[in-house]
């Protein structure tokens, strides 16, 4: 399996880079996987749409539907293509610390 370097630790990422383990996601992660996704910054709203992901993933066990994602931040879907330009599956849901989803994130 593939690993990833954060700090002095070695998480453990799939072929795609996203963490094995969301648990030992914190800011620290999220700010090292957002440049694999081309963002060399995190901005307030950066933050908004990681710590929504986050938080809807901690209390529903999976990533939100993009309309619900939509609605909750009040990002257009252009918006979070242009805060990730890898899209909110691929790029939002990597720097959030989520397992890669399944279906229309």
């Amino acid at each position: 399996m593939p690993e990833f370097k954060v700090g002095d630790r070695v998480l453990d990422i799939d072929e795609d880079g996203f963490i094995q383990k969301p648990e030992v996601w914190d800011e620290e992660v999220a700010k090292a996987l957002s440049k694999t996704e081309g963002v060399e910054q995190m901005s307030e709203n950066h933050w908004k749409l990681v710590n929504y992901l986050r938080q809807y993933y901690l209390e529903y066990g999976v990533a939100p539907m993009i309309r619900k994602l939509c609605k909750a931040t009040g990002f257009k879907l252009n918006e979070i293509y242009e805060l990730f330009p890898s899209g909110p599956a691929k790029g939002a849901c990597k720097v959030a610390g989520l397992p890669k989803p399944t279906g229309c994130v």
